[in-house]
Order: C-alpha cells, then structure tokens, then sequence
C-alpha cells in the first residue's frame, strides 16, 4: 500500500522558491548571456552597441538579451529608433564578482592539486600519471 505523505504549506513555498532561484540561475547559465551582463555592469546599451562589444550578429544578441528580459533581469528603455538595455538590480554586478571571485579560489585549488601531481610524477610515483601534459607559461 502506499504511503501517502503529507505536504505542509512550507514545503511548497520553498519548492517555489527553488525554482524561482533555479529559473534565475538558468538565465545566466550561458556565456554570451554573461558577457552581456558583465558590459551592462558599466552601464546601458544599445543592441549595436552590445553587437560590436560581443562581435556577434544581431538576432543571436538580441536572442540572448530576450531570455535575461523574460527574467526580469534587464530593463529597457526605448531611445528613437533603438532600445537600451540596462540591469535591472544593480546587485546582480556583486553577483558577478562573487562568482568570479569562487572562480578564482577554485582555479587556486586547482592549481595546487595539478603542482602535488606535478611533484609526484617527477619523483616516479606509480600512480599511473606517466605523461602528465604540463600546462603552458605564456610569456606575458
């Protein structure tokens, strides 16, 4: 027989809330849609504007810029014949360099595992990482 389980009042808030914050999240979750919003940090934008900055055709820029309007991310503001986007929370620049700053803590760890198992293949470790690929040090 199944069990049925009972469902409390918070427990579908929070799963709204969840997906409120997963719906937000998914927004961002695409490289041109970061970059535009790391350009809008600055300041607003037209569409030629962010077209040339991105070097990318229009219809792709615009695509990109509809999904972050659906979120409520950008507002816009008609100017004549263009549209200028800005964000519409100026917290989501913080977001951003919270993001990159994890990012860089993250590549620092990174770094450290890859020098221990740079170590250990020079000292002959048996643990199989014969042919470690060295990573490049780019003069500049």
């Amino acid at each position: 027989m199944a069990v049925k389980r009972r469902v409390r009042a918070g427990d579908v808030i929070t799963g709204a809330l969840q997906t409120f914050k997963a719906q937000f999240f998914r927004a961002l979750a695409h490289p041109t849609r970061i970059k535009i919003l790391e350009i809008l940090v600055r300041g607003s934008r037209t569409v030629q504007e962010l077209q040339d900055a991105l070097h990318l055709a229009q219809p792709l820029v615009s695509q990109q810029l509809a999904v972050l309007r659906n979120h409520t991310i950008l507002t816009t503001q008609k100017e004549g014949l263009s549209v200028r986007y800005a964000l519409r929370d100026p917290l989501v620049g913080d977001l951003l360099d919270v993001a990159r700053r994890i990012f860089n803590n993250q590549l620092i760890g990174s770094q450290g595992l890859l020098r221990e198992l740079q170590r250990e293949t020079r000292r002959g470790s048996p643990s199989g990482t014969r042919g470690l690929v060295r990573p490049r040090r780019d003069a500049g």
